[in-house]
């Protein structure tokens, strides 16, 4: 825990420790907040989760923040009904300890923000959906994302502002999607997937972490918040920029029928299909997208790609 409060007051974030954590982790210390993260590991300025339901939130939360989450596209854990259940445990019964920890604060945060998911919305390329569209009960993963969000519900009367932060694809070169393709696109052997017209919900890593920042800070900011970019691609479209800001061809499709077999189909369809999201209530409410479009995105952490070849 830390040993002094930051003016700006503590922000509490459960699952702090993974792509999107240690990024928000590190932009909230640098604007000087003071950071707590919830894991189920000990160590600096950590507290774990039944220290969390034993202790209770600092006194000084401003916020909290809930990123934990099983890794859904985990490549060496098989579809299987267990692992089903830690992925959908992970997210919503986190979110439930942290909803119950500002319950019983006595100095209540401003403000909670959890994540969850666009697989809330159906795949496909004709219905665009803004924070309002329907989805939330038709497969696994809306069903899950409809749970979680539940799960950040609180009382009006706490006077606590609640956001849920869907997010798309997030692209950054310290993990998530980009790490995975490195390799083969730097080989010359990167593609689109399947065949590349499904839609491909994106965003960077810098823009994820100004939306989850913006959402703390932003008092206007309530309820659903699409984390996703304005402009819409689809995965032969990403393909692409990435290829082009690499020097590398991109034409080496990956069949759909190998991503079905290493995922499950159920599970595959984050990669396979795709939903057309907008990001309306993040421009309504005034945030500027630092990386509104892939091709500028794709430059940004190709260049750092580039810089750590040459090095090393």
């Amino acid at each position: 825990m830390a040993n002094q409060t930051s003016h700006l007051g503590t922000v509490v974030i459960g699952g702090g420790t993974g792509f999107i954590g240690t990024a928000l982790s590190n932009t909230l210390k640098r604007k000087g907040y003071d950071v707590l993260t919830v894991s189920r590991k000990l160590g600096p300025y950590r507290i774990t989760w039944g220290e969390l339901n034993s202790k209770g939130l600092p006194e000084s939360t401003t916020a909290v923040v809930n990123l934990a989450g099983q890794n859904v596209l985990d490549p060496m854990r098989r579809w299987t009904e267990g692992f089903k259940q830690n992925v959908w445990a992970s997210r919503v019964n986190t979110t439930q300890y942290l909803a119950q920890a500002i319950k019983e604060a006595p100095v209540k945060p401003k403000v909670f923000v959890s994540a969850s998911g666009v697989g809330y919305y159906p795949c496909g390329k004709d219905e665009e959906f803004d924070e309002e569209g329907p989805g939330g009960d038709f497969d696994f993963l809306s069903r899950l994302c409809s749970d979680w969000e539940n799960a950040a519900n609180l009382p009006h009367d706490l006077g606590v502002r609640t956001v849920k932060v869907r997010t798309g694809v997030v692209l950054g070169r310290d993990g998530g999607m980009i790490q995975q393709l490195i390799f083969p696109f730097f080989m010359g052997f990167g593609g689109p997937v399947g065949s590349g017209e499904q839609m491909m919900p994106w965003i960077h890593i810098q823009d994820i972490v100004g939306l989850f920042i913006h959402a703390i800070e932003t008092d206007n900011v309530t309820g659903v918040v699409n984390g996703v970019a304005p402009q819409i691609i689809t995965n032969r479209d990403f393909a692409k920029a990435f290829g082009r800001a690499m020097w590398r061809p991109s034409f080496v499709p990956l069949p759909t029928f190998v991503v079905n077999m290493m995922f499950g189909e159920e599970r595959a369809k984050i990669m396979t299909e795709g939903q057309k999201v907008v990001p309306a209530k993040a421009l309504d409410t005034g945030y500027t997208f630092k990386y509104p479009d892939i091709t500028k995105a794709c430059t940004e952490f190709s260049r750092l790609i580039n810089i750590d070849r040459t090095d090393s």
